[in-house]
């Protein structure tokens, strides 16, 4: 069994400064559009996100000897977005529909602020097709029983396995996304109510979402014997700590959940959001409405959690096994010469 515990000392990042170099106008545009996005409330890792995209186009852009916003054209982004298409990866894959369309959503979000700001007179993206990202199914629903072995591998003798298992537990019973589990602070969660409060979640809404009372149970525990043997120093008030007392970041707390995840067998991209879809899943098997686990996830349109009707499949069982006329026959199969044949003994 793998160790469960990240063996690097992951921080949270700040921004690194771009310092661009005199007569880089591309660059010198993108740190004002950076710090006005942080300026106007903007989370920090959507921000990086946005920033590592438009550099990308800017080393490509240098390339052709594009130095200037108003060098940008139509045609060049055309070519970009050919050259996001061919691209290969070092293991020989092309980037994903998902990836490409994060690149030029950035870029198009940069340059409508310099039209906005006086930098340019018009939007040469504004015509721009964005590829369209497929409706693909979650890689990876688990079953109830499946999570629920997933979730006791955490060893609730140490502190930093009881602490696994309450953050595991707050993941399935609440449905919330990596960072949002990270933001979680001390005053955020309500164990007695059995509620968090989910403060700048994605689209950098606030939302309150219900725990179960188990998740509570085990919030409970981790806060009377984990949490003041990790805390250190001043400390933070973060719900979730590391081994060294300080919040948890976004890389760290993927690998750890990823090797949750392997040590049951199983390997998928998005650790975190499996609980995410599996609460989704569950909730809708066992006959939530969707509108309410709209509510739940966050989602701004219902189309989003509708997905979660296309693998929800215990419903469609049960109408398939009350409904379709095979379905109530003997399980049996007729071989020639044969009638009422046992499938196990063909």
């Amino acid at each position: 069994m793998r160790s469960l515990t990240p063996w690097r000392r992951h921080r949270r990042r700040a921004l690194s400064p771009l310092n661009p170099a005199a007569g880089d106008p591309l660059r010198a545009a993108l740190g004002e559009y950076r710090e006005a996005a942080l300026a106007e409330g903007c989370a920090t890792e959507t921000v990086r996100t946005q920033a590592q995209a438009i550099l990308r186009f800017v080393a490509w852009s240098a390339a052709f000897g594009i130095r200037t916003p108003q060098e940008i054209s139509r045609e060049t982004l055309e070519r970009y977005q050919l050259h996001l298409h061919q691209h290969r990866k070092g293991d020989g894959g092309p980037l994903c529909v998902g990836a490409q369309l994060v690149a030029l959503a950035a870029l198009k979000a940069w340059l409508r602020w310099l039209v906005r700001k006086g930098r340019l007179p018009s939007n040469p993206a504004e015509w721009l097709r964005l590829p369209r990202l497929p409706a693909l199914l979650p890689s990876t629903i688990l079953s109830e029983a499946r999570v629920e072995a997933i979730i006791a591998l955490a060893d609730t003798r140490t502190p930093l396995g009881l602490r696994d298992r309450a953050l595991l537990e707050t993941f399935y019973s609440s449905g919330i996304r990596r960072m949002e589990l990270i933001n979680l602070t001390l005053p955020d969660v309500d164990t007695a109510e059995g509620l968090a409060m989910v403060r700048r979640g994605k689209g950098q809404k606030d939302r309150i979402v219900p725990l179960g009372a188990r998740a509570c149970a085990w919030i409970d525990a981790y806060l009377r014997k984990a949490r003041p043997q990790l805390q250190s120093g001043a400390g933070t008030d973060a719900l979730f700590l590391n081994e060294f007392g300080e919040a948890l970041n976004p890389r760290y707390l993927g690998d750890l959940v990823r090797r949750y995840l392997e040590n049951a067998g199983i390997t998928t991209r998005g650790a975190c959001h499996v609980f995410r879809h599996a609460m989704a899943t569950h909730m809708l098997d066992n006959g939530a409405d969707i509108r309410h686990i709209q509510a739940i996830l966050g989602h701004a349109r219902l189309e989003t959690t509708q997905i979660y009707t296309r693998v929800s499949i215990k419903k469609l069982k049960e109408v398939h096994a009350a409904t379709h006329p095979s379905s109530r026959l003997p399980a049996t199969i007729a071989a020639p010469g044969h009638h009422g044949e046992n499938p196990d003994e063909s």
